[in-house]
Order: C-alpha cells, then structure tokens, then sequence
C-alpha cells in the first residue's frame, strides 16, 4: 500500500470511529428521553435497563452510520485542504477519484456490513427490544408512598399516608380505599400507623396495622334501599392480598416476530407473497357475497322493472316506483317490504365493512412489509451515496475540525430525512410504490453527487466564502466605473 493512502486512510478512520459514537450517544439519549416515562419509579435491575439500551442501540446505526460516514468525510477531505495536503497530492497529479480509492474501499465494505446489520442484527435486536418494552410497561409502579399524596399503582385500590419514616418504614395516619370486590362492595381502612411492603417474590402485598378501624359498604341487589355500613375496630389488622404486576416478568418474543421490523429480507419476501394473496381475495369476494346474498338474491317473486324504466340512483324512488306499481299489495305488506329490504341493507353494509376492514388491514401490512424490504437494501447504498457527497463537498470547503463540517452535514441530513420520512410515508398509505418512496432520498441526492464532484475536480470555489466577496467587490467595482464621472461627483457630494 502505497504510503499516501495510509495517511488518508489513518486521517479517515479515527473521525469516522469518533462520530459514529458521538451520532449513536445523541440519538440514544433520544430513546432514553422517550421512554423516560416507563423507566422511572419501577425498580427495574440495572441488568434490565443496559440490556434494553444494548438493542436500541443496534437499531440506531441504520440511522446513525449515514450520519457518521457523511461527518467523517467531510472532516477528512476538510483536513486534508485545510492542511495543503490535498493541493500537493493534485500537484503530484493524483485525482480526487484517485485520492478517494482507499475511502471507497473501506466505504463499500461499511455498506456490506450495514446489510448484514439491518438484515441479520436489527431485526433479532428489534424482538428482544419490543419484548422488554411491552414488559416494563405493563409492569406496576414500585411500592413508594409519597407524604400526604395517594398511591394508586394498585389496581381498585388507593392508599395514602401522612408520613414514612425513612428508616424504620413506619406509616402514619394510614387510609386505604379497596374496591376490589367485584360485587360493588367498598372497604375504607383507617389506622394509626402500619407497615405496608411486598413479599420478597412481589406476589402478596403485606399490611399490618395498629390502632384503626375498617368501615365495610355492602351493597345488594336493590343497592339505593338496602345498602348497609359495617364498622370494624382493631388494635392490630394483618392481611395478605394477592398481587400482579410488580415483579417484571419476562415475555416469549416469538409473540412479537409478526412485525415488519422484526423479520429479515427471506422472511419478508414470504409475507409480502402471502399478504399479496391475502389481499387479491379479500379485495376480489368481497363484493361476491354481497351481490349474490343481498342485492341480486334468486326469489321467485321478485319483480322486474320494465326495460324503458330509467332507475334512479335513489334508493326511495326506485323502491317507491317498485311498490306503486303493485297495486295489490297492501299498507302492512309494503310496510313489511320496506322493512326487509332495510334490514338486507343493513346486513350488506355490515358484511361489506367488515371485508373491507380485512382487506385495509392486509394492505396495510403488505406496504409496511414492502417498505421494509427496500430499506435493507436502500441503506447500504445510502451510506455509499453520503460518501460520494462528503468526498467532494471537504474538498471544496477545505475546512476541518467539527465547526463547518457539522454545520453542513446537519443540513444535508435533515433534506436527506425529511425526504426519506416524507417518502415512507406516501408508501405508507399507498399513494406511492414502495420502490419510489423508499428509494426517492437516494434519487434526489445522486444528481448532487455527480454535480458536487465535478466541481471538485475543476478545484471550483463553491462554498468559498472569500471567493464571494472578491466576485462582489469586483462587480461593484465594475458597476461604478460604468457611472459617468459627473453622477458620480453628484452622489459623493450627497453622501
């Protein structure tokens, strides 16, 4: 290897090993912020948390690696003209094509290794993610009494104190509300103090109380006559009342592997298969039974309008035009008519609704599946197009260190995100193929490529901030020669 492409190669992978940490942190402490909710006042283990933090953060690179590759190069490139470096490898009569051949190397190996990541890793990493998530958030809130406030973690019953003390555990002024009897009946528990804890399993809630009284509200049938109110005096009440939901229990998460999120690219490819079916014969005999058990059903006595009838649309006309021209019927008998035929009306659009909530949800599905089918391959080739956009982009700018670099990277991020997001969204609802939304950033961004790297290679001054103002000077310049020496002497005196 020839020593100019290792000190590209050194300048490169130290930025680029630093920002990938940095994209992950902030967007970690995104998640974190996001679930901050559920994390909190629930006793989980360390162990819980870390592990939970582990799988997010896979989940992460497919939206932080772009980010890093992006900031990386620009840094990179930045340096190397900042420095005069990149001026004398052009003098030695490198190219920029031929300065980036190591770059391109351990770029392309970066995208084949995202494939396998967001194929292989994000979606084993994404079932345990949803598994854990689903069982901190249906797991209780701990046993923590606040002073003079309510705790109401315990389903249909409510408990407040007036004071803990810290060290002993000691409760006074204890009141319980408990509904939990299912016939209606309410226990309302006063004492003086108390200790209140869960077993060391946390699967029995233990109360002893000293110095109260239990009022009991029994309700019967005819609760609003026959209601009693029993009064209970104790000098010491222990109880042990069955609990759920405070000891974090783990779920199988074989149960969330229907997901999009949670299926690689061979397992995708036979939902899309089977949600395609799915979808061709919910659509296609949905209006089968309809029309042949409702609207166009083979009874004997049914009548048929004439041919030089023109039907109206409307259901009244056409059924008031029908029972006219039938003068043996009756009141009651076409009272009885319309009545059947609204009861059909309200069966069919019953049927139908529920084939078309079917084939809506199936299709929902088919577009989530599609679209993550065309993210596994549309990232790889996202971090290369990144790539392709910084190389040039340093070398123009020809600034290093994280000031300008970031700047422009932040910015051509967020057009990138915002298209891709704007993109998923129209697949999503299926105003656009899954092909165009999710491909649609990379599309808009390839133009940019080609045009930033052509000014590169002519050494333009494009985001040169001192080659603008020379260029304005040097029209303003030009502009006032152009005046007549007399206008000119006129705005002097003015001025």
């Amino acid at each position: 290897m020839k020593t100019i492409y290792k000190l590209i190669l050194k300048s490169y992978l130290g930025p680029m090993v630093a920002t990938f940490f940095i994209v992950i942190f902030i967007l970690m402490m995104n998640f974190v912020w996001r679930y901050i909710e559920d994390l909190v006042g629930k006793g989980l283990d360390a162990a819980v948390i870390i592990e939970l933090i582990m799988y997010a953060t896979v989940n992460m690179i497919q939206m932080g690696l772009p980010l890093a590759v992006l900031l990386a190069t620009i840094m990179t490139m930045g340096n190397l003209g900042e420095n005069y470096e990149l001026l004398a490898m052009k003098s030695a009569g490198m190219s920029l094509l031929k300065i980036v051949r190591p770059l391109v190397f351990v770029v392309g190996l970066i995208s084949i290794g995202s494939f396998f990541i967001i194929n292989n890793l994000a979606p084993y990493s994404n079932k345990k993610m949803f598994s854990i998530i689903h069982d901190i958030q249906k797991q209780n809130q701990a046993l923590e009494f606040q002073d003079g406030l309510f705790f109401n973690g315990i389903d249909n019953m409510s408990i407040r104190v007036e004071h803990q003390n810290p060290e002993t555990k000691l409760l006074n002024g204890v009141l319980i509300y408990d509904n939990r009897s299912t016939n209606g009946n309410m226990t309302t528990t006063i004492a003086d103090s108390g200790y209140i804890r869960l077993s060391d399993d946390k699967r029995y809630l233990l109360v002893t109380l000293f110095n109260g009284e239990t009022y009991e509200h029994t309700r019967n049938s005819q609760w609003y006559t026959k209601s009693t109110l029993r009064r209970h005096k104790f000098e010491r009440q222990d109880g042990q009342i069955p609990m759920t939901g405070f000891d974090f229990e783990r779920s199988d998460e074989n149960l969330f592997s229907g997901s999009s999120q949670t299926q690689n690219i061979v397992e995708l490819q036979a939902a899309i298969d089977s949600l395609e079916m799915v979808v061709n014969r919910t659509t296609t005999t949905a209006y089968n039974p309809l029309l042949r058990d409702q609207v166009f059903i083979k009874d004997p006595d049914a009548i048929s309008p004439p041919d030089t009838i023109i039907i109206d649309r409307s259901e009244k006309i056409y059924s008031k035009y029908l029972l006219d021209s039938i003068p043996t019927l009756t009141t009651r008998q076409k009272q009885k008519v319309y009545s059947n035929a609204r009861q059909s009306a309200i069966s069919a659009r019953n049927s139908f609704s529920f084939d078309e909530s079917t084939s809506k949800e199936a299709l929902n599905q088919l577009y989530r599946s599609k679209n993550e089918w065309h993210r596994k391959l549309a990232l790889p080739v996202s971090i290369f197009i990144f790539f392709l956009v910084g190389a040039p982009l340093g070398a123009i700018i020809r600034k290093g260190g994280l000031g300008m670099p970031i700047v422009i990277s932040v910015i051509f991020f967020v057009i990138y995100y915002i298209i891709s997001i704007s993109g998923e969204k129209m697949a999503k609802e299926g105003s656009w193929s899954s092909l165009l939304g999710m491909w649609i950033s990379s599309i808009v961004l390839f133009p940019l490529v080609v045009y930033l790297t052509h000014k590169a290679t002519n050494d333009s001054a494009l985001l040169d901030f001192d080659w603008y103002i020379g260029r304005y000077k040097h029209y303003k310049e030009l502009l006032i020669s152009k005046i007549p020496q007399s206008w000119r002497q006129k705005l002097t005196k003015k001025k």
